[in-house]
C-alpha cells in the first residue's frame, strides 16, 4: 500500500481460494495487515504442511484475480518522477512474489528501475544496500526496519496498514500521510 492498492485483487483472490478448498478464510481481515509474506498469513488459514501448496495456488490464481482491481496510489507516479527528476534511480523491495509485483507495476504503467520481490522487513535491507539506496518509502513498521537496518532515510506513508504513530514509533525519520507529499519532501532534501 505504497505505491499501488492492492487489496481489492488481494480480496478476490483469497475469496477464490477460499472457494476452492472450502476452508472459511476472513479475506476482509487480510486486507487490514498487508504487509508480512503471503506464507505468514497462510499460517492463519492452513496446516503448516499444506501452506507450500496453497501458496502455489493462491499464485497461480492472482493474475486472473488480482491485477485489474488493483489502483495506484494518489502520488505514486508523481513520487517515481521525483526520484528521476533529480538524477535518482528508483527501487521497488516488496515481499510481493516478484513476478505479481511486477504484474501489477505494468498493468499500472509504473516502472521503478529495479524490481526486488520476496523480501520482508529487515530482509529488504538486502536489496537496499545491494543498490546503495539513501531513500526507502514504504507503509509498514517492517518497513522502517529494513530501510534502517541498510542505513537508508525512512520516509514511511500512513497508507497501509500502520497509522502516523505505529511509523514514528518505529522509527521513521519522517512520516507522510501519503504519497502526495513525496515529491516536496523530497524536493526540499535533495536542495539539501
Amino acid at each position: 500500500m505504497t505505491l499501488i492498492d492492492s487489496r481489492p485483487g488481494i480480496h478476490a483472490t483469497w475469496r477464490r481460494l477460499a472457494a476452492e478448498t472450502g476452508v472459511a478464510i476472513d479475506a476482509d481481515l487480510i486486507v487490514t495487515r498487508l504487509g508480512p509474506p503471503l506464507v505468514q498469513e497462510m499460517a492463519y488459514w492452513f496446516p503448516e504442511e499444506e501452506i507450500p501448496a496453497m501458496a502455489e495456488r493462491y499464485r497461480a490464481l492472482y493474475p486472473d484475480h488480482a491485477i485489474e482491481p488493483t489502483t495506484a496510489l494518489p502520488g505514486a507516479r508523481e513520487a517515481l518522477e521525483a526520484v528521476r527528476a533529480a538524477g535518482g534511480r528508483t527501487l521497488v523491495v516488496t515481499a510481493k512474489h516478484g513476478p505479481s509485483a511486477k504484474l501489477h507495476l505494468d498493468h499500472l504503467g509504473l516502472a521503478p528501475d529495479v524490481l526486488v520481490g520476496e523480501l520482508w522487513a529487515e530482509g529488504k535491507a538486502e536489496a537496499l544496500t545491494a543498490h546503495g539506496a539513501a531513500v526507502y518509502v514504504g507503509d509498514h513498521v517492517g518497513d522502517v526496519r529494513g530501510a534502517r537496518m541498510a542505513g537508508a532515510r525512512s520516509v514511511a506513508v500512513a497508507t497501509g496498514p500502520c497509522d502516523e504513530s505505529e511509523l514514528a514509533e518505529a522509527g521513521a525519520d519522517v512520516v507522510l500521510p501519503d504519497l502526495t507529499a513525496f515529491p516536496g519532501w523530497f524536493a526540499g532534501l535533495t536542495r539539501g
